[in-house]
């Protein structure tokens, strides 16, 4: 039996910002509905009670936006729209049904992919703003230290923001796990950092063919 060749898909670096990313986000999200409405208010035992929830919740927020960001950084130039994008989302029918033959050469993410980070990276924005507006409602320093204070109308619209953009960003999270899930090999990578060759060659030919040809020259793989 002929061993499997591995490829480097993600540094260690990485790896650890999607994962605080990805745990600041699930916690957000339990802490953010147990804010939402009284029947979930049972989530708060999670964090000890109403009160920690209160205090937490805003914090984490400001863990995700800075952790996000460094995502963003890292990856956004990857995920500039490209024609393949447009032949993929085309033929989704082939995605589902995983006939990759059908599908053009990807680079190292697909048309979904972009779309889930692109949409992720207006959410974060969405809730961060508005989360800093509501935040300032229970945070007087906000106004001493850093001069801001909002409207009740401001404070209003801010609320609405945030419910919509959360309940978004929960459902394009679940689509996102979801896919990891059902592409075999995708979650493994992010855990683990490689990926097989036969994943690469199945998935995202034109990455692999990029990464092998840096390899060929000496050159570091891409994060």
């Amino acid at each position: 039996m002929s061993e499997k060749t591995y490829v480097k898909r993600y540094s260690a670096l990485a790896r650890a910002n999607h994962w605080v990313t990805a745990i600041s986000l699930v916690l957000l999200a339990l802490s953010g509905m147990a804010l939402f409405h009284p029947s979930l208010y049972f989530l708060t035992g999670l964090f000890g009670g109403g009160a920690n929830v209160r205090e937490f919740h805003p914090w984490i927020g400001l863990v995700l936006a800075i952790s996000f960001l460094g995502l963003f950084v890292r990856f956004w130039k990857l995920n500039l729209w490209e024609r393949n994008d447009n032949v993929w989302l085309a033929r989704l029918r082939s995605v589902l049904a995983g006939r990759e033959e059908d599908l053009p050469e990807m680079g190292k993410y697909n048309a979904g992919q972009k779309m889930v980070f692109w949409l992720m990276s207006i959410l974060i924005i969405a809730l961060f703003f508005s989360g800093v507006v509501l935040w300032d409602a229970k945070h007087e320093w906000m106004a001493t230290t850093l001069g801001l204070t909002f409207t009740i109308e401001q404070s209003r619209i801010a609320v609405l923001v945030h419910a919509i953009a959360a309940v978004i960003a929960i459902v394009v999270w679940i689509v996102h796990v979801y896919a990891a899930i059902w592409v075999k090999g995708t979650l493994s990578a992010m855990v683990k950092g490689e990926v097989t060759g036969g994943w690469g060659w199945r998935h995202h030919r034109r990455w692999l063919r990029e990464e092998v040809g840096k390899t060929a020259k000496g050159n570091p793989p891409a994060e």
